[in-house]
């Protein structure tokens, strides 16, 4: 049956419609494609056909508060393999384990794996620049050697604890190096190329580099020397002593600032897979918690002055113990020190004298001011690991317990929290928030980027009872249980402490102290606090004996590099038959090594450097030390 003429327009009208629809649909979606998801779209290519391969920036350099460099990066370049790109990996194996001083087939595994890019582990990591060139003067196909950095410490384990380390892909794994991390490791750049599905190189696609960004470099608070001369002095304290361990932090009391901080053992940021992870993972400044002893005194003084609780110049018997709840508490001197002033109860370092402060200031004024001066709680040192130490809790709290607080017996603190408490007794009353992080510096043009200014926390007691306090102390050193530590002319005040250590039983050891010492100089102006405790020293176990001339030597030898002038008013030394006399230094300066070893038998000399002249010498010619005291000479050829 024939279709009628108008029926067959019809329909062709609606089949030019539909495809007019169709056709203006199509060029709609190329147009969305083209135009709008057009730059999207390529970007997504670029990604399936490019290949990266990355490189490290520069690391941060770590500088000490002078400038000095306590850590930064060296070029060590690293071996990138691109599987599909080998041509003959048997021969390819062969040479770089050969450079490498690798095994050949483990190189082989590595660089047939069915992966876009591998990094040559470990042989390739991090290798030397005459490596590197051989590698690259073969032109092994599919092998490339990347630009990267190795972190590197010039001064081995100095502050080692405080620095930490860096691992093998530029991350800061501990101490400042991981505390700081994002700034000092900046940003990694790449070379991308482009590569077929397989791996392979497109013809003629271009590199395209992208450059790295440096990390910031990081200006501390610690002074290279001052930190050299504590750790000399840790070294001579363990070889001496063979401690369990020893810590020591030296601070500027005004501004919280760290001048040093170490311990021993220790180990070297370089080389860090080989230590004890005991030992580089334990910060004991500012980890190790222990009862203080009698350093913890300072505090129970520094409340009963601010409190008008005691004059230093008012009596007190000491028979040789206190009772208190029902327990006889002792002083360490056998038969007590009979009648003395108060000064003399903090120069005698006397705990009958301290419990009856402690008692006059009741436990909620007493533990008012332990919390005020920051026990009990982080000190926020830009360090990890920090403790808080463990205080009684207020409603555990007894008479005993008050009692044995006052002279640092049952409380648990951090060296850092003492360190930081005292520096606020003797600075006038401000508790500051010990710091490391002096300023960040542009590593190009050496600017100031940003300045960490000091932070005062709180006021915790007067100008005037700080000054009390100071005297207090200096009169210590002077007359008192920290003769050791007298400096001829530097006005040195201070407090030993002498700590037994408690056992995993909860008991107290026998023969295990805790022996310690906290330096202030000058006492009329302090510009230098310095703690040191000695775990566990074979022999005599007693603060004043053993840390307190370790301390007078940091304080000696620190003060002298700092330039500080010494004081024409000083409390003189009192000799009694418990303590050496004071002898002034001979001039050994131009004498033979051999004459002085048959003069000065009576003398420990402590010898430096080759030759047969004495050129230098420390202490000086002239300076008043303690008999005995050891003079260091420094030996060379005129």
């Amino acid at each position: 049956m024939p279709v009628p003429g108008n029926l067959v327009r019809k329909r062709l009208f609606i089949a030019l419609v539909v495809g007019l629809l169709l056709f203006a649909g199509l060029l709609t979606r190329l147009g969305y494609v083209q135009l709008v998801q057009g730059k999207w779209l390529n970007e997504k290519a670029q990604d399936l056909w490019t290949r990266d391969i990355p490189f490290e920036g520069k690391r941060g350099r770590i500088l000490d508060r002078n400038g000095e460099v306590l850590a930064y990066n060296v070029s060590s370049p690293s071996v990138l393999a691109i599987p599909a790109q080998i041509k003959d990996p048997s021969m390819t194996a062969r040479e770089l384990a050969r450079i490498l001083v690798a095994p050949e087939e483990k190189i082989y595994r590595q660089i047939t794996k069915k992966e876009l890019i591998v990094r040559l582990n470990p042989y390739g990591r991090k290798i030397s620049e005459d490596r590197a060139r051989a590698i690259q003067d073969l032109r092994l196909p599919g092998i490339t050697v990347a630009e990267d950095n190795k972190r590197h410490y010039p001064l081995g384990s100095l502050a080692a604890h405080v620095l930490g380390f860096a691992g093998i892909d530029n991350q800061g794994l501990a101490g400042l190096e991981l505390v700081y991390d994002e700034k000092l490791r900046g940003t990694k750049g790449r070379v991308s190329f482009g590569a077929n599905a397989k791996g392979e190189k497109l013809p003629g696609s271009d590199e395209r580099y992208t450059p790295s960004e440096d990390g910031m470099d990081l200006v501390l608070t610690l002074d290279k020397s001052v930190q050299a001369i504590m750790e000399r002095e840790m070294d001579q304290a363990m070889a001496q002593y063979e401690p369990d361990n020893v810590l020591a932090i030296a601070m500027d009391p005004k501004t919280g600032e760290i001048l040093g901080m170490g311990s021993r053992p220790t180990f070297e940021p370089a080389n860090y897979r080989h230590a004890d992870p005991e030992v580089y993972n334990r910060n004991l400044p500012i980890w190790r918690t222990y009862e203080p002893g009698s350093t913890f005194k300072i505090i129970t003084l520094a409340a009963a002055l601010e409190e008008n609780k005691v004059n230093l110049r008012e009596r007190f018997h000491d028979p040789g113990y206190i009772k208190v709840g029902g327990a006889r508490l002792r002083c360490w001197k056998h038969g007590g020190h009979g009648s003395q002033t108060f000064l003399e109860v903090v120069e005698n370092s006397c705990n009958p004298g301290f419990v009856t402060l402690g008692q006059r200031l009741g436990k909620e004024k007493l533990f008012q001011y332990i919390h005020k001066f920051g026990f009990g709680e982080k000190t926020g040192i830009d360090l990890s690991g920090e403790a808080k130490g463990i205080l009684f809790k207020p409603e555990k709290v007894g008479p005993v317990e008050l009692a044995t607080t006052s002279f640092g017996q049952g409380v648990s603190v951090t060296p850092i929290q003492q360190v930081t408490a005292v520096a606020a007794a003797v600075n006038g009353g401000k508790l500051m928030e010990p710091r490391l992080n002096k300023a960040w510096q542009d590593p190009e043009s050496k600017d100031v980027v940003k300045k960490t200014e000091p932070k005062v926390k709180r006021r915790v007691i007067s100008e005037e009872t700080s000054a009390q306090v100071r005297r207090a102390l200096e009169s210590v050193v002077a007359k008192g249980t920290g003769r050791r530590a007298f400096i001829d002319g530097y006005r040195v005040g201070g407090k030993t402490g002498t700590a037994q250590k408690v056992g995993p039983e909860g008991h107290y050891l026998r023969n295990n102290h805790i022996v310690s010492f906290i330096g202030v100089a000058p006492a009329d102006d302090p510009e230098i606090v310095v703690y040191v405790a000695v775990d566990n020293p074979k022999g005599i176990q007693f603060g004043g004996v053993v840390a307190a001339p370790i301390v007078r030597n940091i304080l000696h030898d620190s003060l002298r590099y700092m330039k500080v002038e010494k004081r024409k008013k000083q409390i003189p030394p009192e000799t009694t038959p418990l303590t050496e006399t004071y002898v002034k230094v001979p001039d050994l300066i131009g004498e033979e090594i051999a004459d002085l070893r048959n003069s000065l038998y009576d003398t420990p000399l402590q010898v430096s450097g080759k030759g047969k002249m004495v050129i230098n010498q420390a202490p000086k010619p002239g300076e008043r030390v303690k008999k005995g005291t050891p003079i260091r000479i420094y030996l060379g050829d005129k």
